[in-house]
């Protein structure tokens, strides 16, 4: 339908979300992230069974350590959504971005992950 959504959004195509590791999440945000949002199957509907439950586990499990570590958990989110239909996809794209500004960038930041690249043994 060549739907437009933010230009500084990327999104990374995986086979099932249920493959996205909490590790994933941290280092997206260790890099600069300042928002991710996971998009899966619709619930019950997944390819691989239930690898969408198993993300949404994950999600809300990497979102208590956000806020535990002082940022806000907002700036996780999952959704799940059918592929037929793009326009909540964007809408839910757009809501992200805009909950993101809002919240202002990553504290962590890219300069963070540099000053631990320049510490040398």
């Amino acid at each position: 339908m060549r739907l437009q959504y933010p230009t500084n959004v990327r999104i990374i195509r995986t086979p099932c979300t249920g493959k996205l590791e909490v590790e994933y999440f941290m280092k997206a945000f260790e890099n600069g992230a300042d928002g991710v949002l996971v998009a899966g199957c619709e619930e019950g509907s997944c390819h691989f069974i239930e690898g969408n439950l198993v993300a949404k586990r994950r999600v809300n499990y990497t979102r208590e350590i956000l806020s535990e570590s002082g940022l806000d958990k907002e700036r996780l989110r999952m959704i799940n959504m059918g592929a037929a239909d793009p326009r909540p996809f964007v809408d839910k794209i757009t809501d992200m971005v805009e909950t993101v500004r809002k919240l202002g960038p990553n504290p962590m930041g890219r300069a963070g992950s540099k000053d631990k690249q320049e510490i040398r043994p």
